[in-house]
């Protein structure tokens, strides 16, 4: 959100090679590194930092375990990649996931396009627990709940099917980048020393959203609290697609 008094804390790139759902990471194996450089604000002055007592380190996927047999099918969510989705059923490889789905898939592997039901190998009428991440599993006796791991990931991941359902754009890559830098992954954040603090309206949460941020762009069926991790996530890439299109062209005070 728009403040002042700003000090830029320096960003560690990141990268990551897998297949991707279409519109997130691009072809087979590019190699996805996020931007260092810094945005200037759209108000012409520099984003103060988040006074962060408390941070929440990346975390690791759960993956299933190799006892259970794979779902019947999975449906892809925003984000999925092959090679992903097979290391989470516990598959041998991307290839033969690939080859099993080709004709849903097409020629191009890394253009997966969310809500495309996959075929899983192995027995039908087995349904596995889902672990972190990823789409919807489905097996022959019907589809599962979908739920999310309480930490980063799964919020990440929860805030990115609300904003699916309400068509706002943003990619995995893009809102990780951003909570970083503003909050260091801890929904709890507060900013209580920048001009907005001293206005009475302080930047709170992952995204660091004023309350009147967070009102006028909370997105239905989230939390009204401003610290829920997928209310926040989801307000600040309402807000961020209204203002520059996509949180995904924010790198910097926004």
């Amino acid at each position: 959100m728009p403040r002042t008094g700003r000090r830029r804390r320096p960003l560690i790139a990141r990268m990551k090679i897998c297949l991707t759902a279409a519109g997130t990471c691009g072809a087979i194996c590019a190699v996805c590194a996020l931007p260092l450089a810094a945005a200037a604000s759209a108000f012409g002055a520099p984003q103060a930092a988040a006074a962060v007592t408390q941070s929440t380190a990346f975390p690791e996927r759960l993956s299933f375990s190799p006892q259970q047999l794979p779902p019947a099918t999975y449906t892809v969510a925003a984000g999925d990649c092959l090679s992903e989705i097979a290391a989470r059923l516990s598959l041998p490889g991307w290839q033969k996931l690939y080859q099993d789905n080709r004709r849903t898939i097409g020629d191009d592997p890394s253009l997966i396009q969310p809500g495309m039901k996959l075929v899983i190998s192995g027995n039908p009428a087995s349904a596995a627990s889902p672990g972190q991440g990823g789409g919807q599993i489905q097996s022959t006796s019907g589809t599962q709940k979908k739920t999310y791991p309480d930490n980063l990931d799964g919020w990440i991941r929860e805030a990115l099917d609300v904003m699916g359902r309400h068509h706002i754009p943003g990619t995995y890559q893009g809102i990780y980048r951003n909570i970083m830098r503003e909050s260091s992954g801890n929904p709890k954040a507060v900013n209580n020393w920048d001009s907005n603090a001293a206005a009475g309206t302080p930047s709170k949460g992952l995204l660091q959203v004023i309350d009147p941020t967070f009102k006028t762009y909370h997105v239905p069926g989230t939390s009204t609290d401003p610290f829920d991790p997928v209310a926040n996530i989801a307000a600040a890439c309402n807000y961020a697609a209204h203002r520059y299109g996509s949180i995904d062209n924010v790198y910097g005070a926004y």
